[in-house]
């Protein structure tokens, strides 16, 4: 199965994910804008309406989708609107795309959980929108952290 999250920069959220069991890929690249293929600088610019994503592929038996939900939430801070630590930018947006009418109804479950807890005291705007076409980010991008020894 597939999942696909925006939390900030893709290099910071890739790893996080990679060390969860039941992971069996993952990749980083650009997905919810308007131009086909982007590259990297085209997205940094800020014009084509991309967000920098990893999207993973998951076994459901080991891994369900909301641990990943779960995970996506405690790795990055959903009230902040287009920044993330010191990225700034729409590129940077805190999103779901999900992949099928039941990761839509986890995911806005999740988030609807989340906002009636005592976890954060403004608004999250983290968007949850239908999966779109997925452009993998240049070689160089994937296992970033690995490739840096950081990981």
């Amino acid at each position: 199965m597939k999942a696909t999250f925006g939390a900030g920069c893709f290099w910071c959220v890739e790893p996080v994910f990679q060390k969860l069991n039941g992971i069996l890929s993952t990749s980083v690249g650009y997905a919810g804008g308007s131009s086909e293929n982007p590259t990297y600088d085209d997205v940094c610019s800020g014009q084509t309406g991309h967000a920098e994503v990893v999207q993973i592929e998951y076994d459901p038996l080991k891994i369900s989708y909301d641990e990943l939900l779960d995970t996506f939430w405690n790795n990055h801070d959903p009230t902040t609107l287009n920044r993330q630590g010191p990225d700034i930018g729409t590129q940077y947006r805190s999103l779901i795309f999900f992949h099928g009418s039941e990761q839509e109804t986890s995911a806005k479950a999740s988030k609807e959980k989340l906002e009636n807890s005592d976890k954060y005291h403004k608004k999250i705007v983290t968007e949850i929108v239908p999966a779109l076409q997925f452009y993998k980010a240049e070689d160089y991008h994937q296992r970033y952290y690995e490739k840096c020894g950081l990981a």
